[in-house]
């Protein structure tokens, strides 16, 4: 497959990160075809190789980290949630080296060439209270209240760095009240103990 036909082609996806599968849906080119032409793609500099079949423009504006979480599960959902959440909504000042996810899937960590990725499993029953970041349709976020309470489940799980707050503030509009509603639709009832009882440290905190 020739250079100028799939950079025409990716042009026609107009995100900067995509798939060898969208590509090759969209050239009618077989998987192999194109995958050979993304690579020689690489070697030039044109592109990046992200991950297993997944692919980025070099110097796309729109290009970062971000913009891969959608495509790092096939037949899963992810949305960023935790201590990463807690930071794009300057609730903690600490700058995350890793971007923690929720997921349903089993906990992992992959390692791309846009960075890294610390998914999460939570139970599908709690796997809710998410949107698309800044009404765009890039990337799944969870609300702040959700992630805060996210970050508080996985606590209860053997993992303290994630009940740890240093200088945490409280962004406008934050409800306690929504806190403690999401805190009650954790399953299980030991983890929803541990839950309440960190949410009534942190109040007390940042009532001081």
């Amino acid at each position: 497959m020739r250079r100028h036909s799939i950079l025409a082609s990716i042009k026609k996806l107009n995100h900067p990160v995509f798939t060898t599968f969208e590509l090759s849906t969209l050239s009618g080119k077989s998987l192999s075809v194109v995958t050979q032409g993304l690579n020689n793609l690489v070697r030039e500099g044109f592109l990046i190789k992200v991950y297993r079949g997944i692919w980025a423009e070099v110097g796309n504006e729109q290009l970062s980290p971000y913009a891969v979480i959608p495509y790092l599960l096939v037949r899963h959902r992810a949305y960023v949630s935790f201590v990463s959440a807690l930071h794009l909504y300057n609730m903690v000042e600490q700058i995350p080296q890793v971007i923690t996810l929720a997921t349903t899937s089993h906990s992992k960590l992959i390692r791309t060439k846009l960075g890294i990725f610390s998914l999460h499993q939570l139970t599908p029953k709690f796997f809710n209270g998410f949107n698309w970041y800044k009404g765009t349709e890039k990337f799944l976020i969870a609300e702040p209240e959700k992630a805060l309470v996210d970050s508080l489940y996985l606590s209860a799980c053997k993992k303290k760095q994630f009940g740890y707050f240093p200088e945490f503030s409280l962004p406008r509009g934050f409800s306690f009240k929504k806190v403690k509603q999401w805190a009650m639709s954790i399953p299980d009832a030991r983890i929803r103990t541990h839950v309440f009882k960190k949410i009534g440290d942190l109040r007390s905190l940042s009532a001081r």
